[in-house]
């Protein structure tokens, strides 16, 4: 199954017009999304297929999903958030089946401990063969115990325009990860990753 993972940059990024046009270069199985503002939800219109997208809370961007298949229906799981005052907004993980493996789509918090309470929490919810793929905040090294990160190690984003590091991940459970790539960033501030996942 081919799986890309692209965040938009919500309002000055991405247009629907630019993830058409991945689409049909890259012809994926599944397209996930961060940063989806409602302009997404013309994409079927576009491309054929199915997307479902769910906003973040108190957002005007949220988290998508787009597939040439139906999409079954999907849920989402509410993440461990900050107790601090001034903290960080919630977030959601958009969970969804697509074969034999479960999806989880991410925006992370940028929190270093935060996003890896969040990741955890992710993991305990999922059964069977699982990825948890998107944007992850995190920087450094993350470990999940029986996941593997199967994305390409390069870096994704370029913080404060000065500094390359790898947000953009693949963590997988019973998949081997297959040409994972970096693919090229077009408008938006994160270049998207592709995988082929195959049951290990």
């Amino acid at each position: 199954m081919r799986v890309i993972s692209w965040n938009l940059l919500r309002l000055t990024g991405a247009t629907v017009e630019d993830v058409a046009k991945l689409v049909h270069r890259e012809r994926p199985d599944l397209l996930l999304m961060q940063e989806a503002t409602r302009q997404m939800e013309s994409l079927p219109g576009m491309v054929g297929g199915h997307l479902q997208r769910v906003p973040l809370p108190g957002r005007i961007h949220g988290l998508a999903a787009w597939s040439p298949h139906q999409l079954p229906p999907t849920h989402t799981l509410e993440l461990p958030v900050s107790r601090m005052p001034g903290r960080l907004p919630p977030r959601l993980a958009l969970v969804l089946r697509l074969g034999d493996i479960t999806f989880a789509n991410v925006h992370l918090s940028h929190g270093q401990l935060l996003n890896r309470r969040q990741l955890l929490r992710i993991a305990q919810t999922l059964d069977g063969p699982a990825a948890v793929i998107g944007d992850y905040n995190a920087v450094g090294p993350v470990v999940l115990k029986g996941f593997k990160d199967v994305g390409p190690r390069t870096p994704t984003h370029i913080s404060g325009n000065v500094v390359p590091v790898r947000l953009d991940r693949c963590l997988a459970r019973g998949l081997r990860g297959i040409n994972p790539r970096r693919l090229d960033r077009g408008p938006s501030d994160h270049h998207p990753i592709a995988v082929e996942l195959r049951a290990a």
